[in-house]
This record gives structure tokens, sequence and C-alpha cells, in this order.
């Protein structure tokens, strides 16, 4: 997979701008006592489908070809990257095809059936998800968007970062959730071109620090 670049965000968002919410900017006196510092939050929960996962969905599936959207589009997620890509396909008009583990909380089922995703369960296993997909992709010719390892999605997720800094200016310091690394890189990449000082910093639970882990070792 090619790495996405800042002119590559910069296509992304002009995509983007078109169907997602230009999220709010919010601050906190009371964060920002207790913290010492100036803590500005890209609020991304206001997002369409409660998540940044609408911006990397929405640029993948606005992206491709018009002979390759006939097909549709699928994946396997059991929460916002499912809703997302489902939301993005309908609002382009065509198909998603989304394989979800049986164990995935009711309420993000529910929201990828309202958006009018096909849903296939699967046993909430990994090679089950993966091989379960590879049968669809197979028999539909639909193209796979993955969750966070796919150049569209990345660039769509670093718009988030970008509009921020556009808004807000310099910061110091900008951290980014770290689960697959999709928000992560394309916050990277906004934030390393519009400000090359800036450290950019991944976060996680500390009970879930699985990234952490891996960097270390």
């Amino acid at each position: 997979m090619n790495i996405p670049v800042f002119a590559d965000i910069e296509a992304a968002h002009r995509i983007v701008a078109k169907y997602a919410h230009h999220t709010p900017v919010l601050t906190s006196q009371s964060i920002n006592k207790i913290t010492g510092g100036n803590l500005f939050f890209k609020c991304e929960n206001f997002q369409k489908v409660g998540a940044f996962k609408f911006r990397g969905a929405c640029n993948a599936v606005f992206s491709l070809s018009e002979e390759d959207a006939k097909k549709g589009v699928a994946t396997h997620s059991s929460g916002n990257h499912a809703a997302a890509l489902a939301l993005a396909a309908r609002m382009r008009g065509i198909a998603a095809h989304i394989v979800m583990p049986d164990n995935s909380p009711e309420i993000k089922k529910k929201a990828v059936a309202g958006y009018g995703a096909k849903i296939t369960f699967c046993e909430p296993t990994l090679q089950a998800r993966e091989s379960t997909l590879a049968k669809i992709v197979a028999e539909t010719g639909a193209t796979e968007i993955h969750p966070y390892n796919n150049f569209f999605v990345i660039a769509g997720q670093g718009t988030a970062a970008k509009e921020m800094i556009e808004d807000f200016g310099d910061f110091d310091i900008i951290m980014a959730p770290v689960g697959g690394g999709g928000l992560l890189g394309g916050t990277a990449i906004s934030t390393k071109y519009l400000l090359p000082e800036c450290k950019v910093i991944a976060a996680e639970p500390a009970g879930a620090d699985d990234a952490f882990r891996s960097f270390q070792a």
C-alpha cells in the first residue's frame, strides 16, 4: 500500500467536506486548570455515525470509480467503521456488505442495519471475520475497505487534524487515539506538514495498551 502524503489529505478533504460535518473544537477551563495547559478537543463525537471513522469511509467510497462502485463495498467490523461504511455507501447509492461478529453490541448492529447495509454475522474471531469477508468479496466483486490499512481511509482520517490546525493555528502537541492506526497516521501526515515542530503523540487506555507494548517490543 502506498503511504498518503499531505496532497492526498487535501484531495480527501475536498470530498469529505461535501458529506461530513466540520466538527467543532471545544475547550474547558476546568480541564485547563487541572492540566496547567490549554487543551483543545476536536469533537468527532459530533461527526456522522458519532465517530471520525466516517471521514475515512466517506473518502474511500467516493473515491471509487463508477465501475467499481457498482459492485459495492465490503468490510468486517464490529462497530464504528461498519456504520461509517454503510452510511457512506448509502449516500452514494451503492451496496455495503458488512461482516460483523455475532457478539457485536446490539446498538451497533441496529445502526449498521439502519443505514441499509447487508450484514453477515460470523463467529467472534479474526479468522472467521477475514474468511467470511473473503467469501463475500469473491461472490460479489465488492471492493474491500479495510478499517485502517487503506490509503483512502488514512487520507480521510487526516482531514480531522487538518481542520483543527487550520481553524486554531499553532499547537505544541497533538494527541490522537491509536487503535488500528488510521487516525494516527492521517493525523501525523497533516500535522508534520502544517506544523513541523509539533509533536504527535499516540494515546490509548492503560488497560488496552497493545500498541505501546508492540512498539516497545
